[in-house]
């Protein structure tokens, strides 16, 4: 079994040390992450410029790209051997609801849905996390659980971890996403210059945290699996719809 790791908080990021390093306890590991701090840039491809490698005295290689470029490299013949399977993490705050929409921790993850495997992003409920040690642990046991029960391929396991020592995770519970409200208002600033310039606000409160989804089990310090696809169709519209092929002239 060989296992990419990747991340969207760069290379030299605590959660991706630490997640290599007991990922690395039951499987070899290549590591590709970018060169620095890809929050928020969800499943983007650089195509307009080449990408640079750098390769690092602890055998990570660092990309001056995205999440889901290092991946796609990495699947695609950049590496002497294909990985079985991809991991990314441990995201440094959480990844629940509508944040998978944004999320380059996640992107990393699905950009590994092509291989035989589940794809598994994990994160950490803390922008500032204390025990990266302990998510490691629940990180290599889930990644190690999954290959050991061969769930089938082509999904993603979204996995957030309260930030809590070992002892005080209360289980593991699989949940569906939450939902947030609209996020809350821009940042609006002059730079300098005297031009206007806008920062982007904080995230909406939740609008779903019920029993059953990613924040109320994290809110109850226990661990979330989220399973995700990446298939964006609207099924049970398709049929309600059908009239629009009559209606619309071409």
């Amino acid at each position: 079994m060989r296992i990419l790791v990747s991340n969207d908080d760069g290379y030299s990021a605590d959660g991706i040390v630490a997640l290599a390093a007991e990922i690395g306890k039951i499987a070899d590991t290549d590591v590709i992450a970018p060169s620095h701090d890809c929050s928020g840039i969800s499943q983007a491809l650089t195509l307009n410029r080449p990408l640079r490698p750098r390769y690092h005295k602890n055998g990570f290689i660092s990309i001056d790209g995205t999440p889901a470029d290092c991946v796609h490299l990495g699947i695609t013949g950049m590496l002497e051997q294909m990985p079985d399977m991809v991991v990314s993490g441990i995201n440094a705050g959480v990844n629940m609801g509508d944040d998978v929409l944004y999320s380059g921790t996640v992107a990393a993850a699905i950009e590994g849905r092509f291989l035989e495997r589940p794809a598994i992003a994990f994160s950490v409920a803390q922008a500032h996390p204390q025990h990266y040690d302990a998510a490691a642990m629940i990180a290599r046991d889930i990644t190690r659980r999954v290959i050991e029960d061969e769930v089938e391929g082509g999904i993603i396991l979204n996995v957030n971890i309260p930030d809590l020592p070992l002892e005080e995770i209360a289980g593991i519970k699989i949940t569906r996403l939450g939902r947030r409200k609209k996020s809350k208002h821009v940042v609006r600033e002059t730079d300098p210059r005297g031009k206007e310039i806008f920062w982007i606000g904080p995230p909406g409160d939740k609008a779903d945290a019920s029993a059953g989804t990613d924040f109320h089990a994290v809110a109850n310090n226990f661990v979330s699996i989220t399973p995700l696809t990446t298939d964006l169709c609207y099924y049970s519209k398709l049929e309600s719809l059908v009239g629009l092929e009559n209606r619309t002239k071409c």
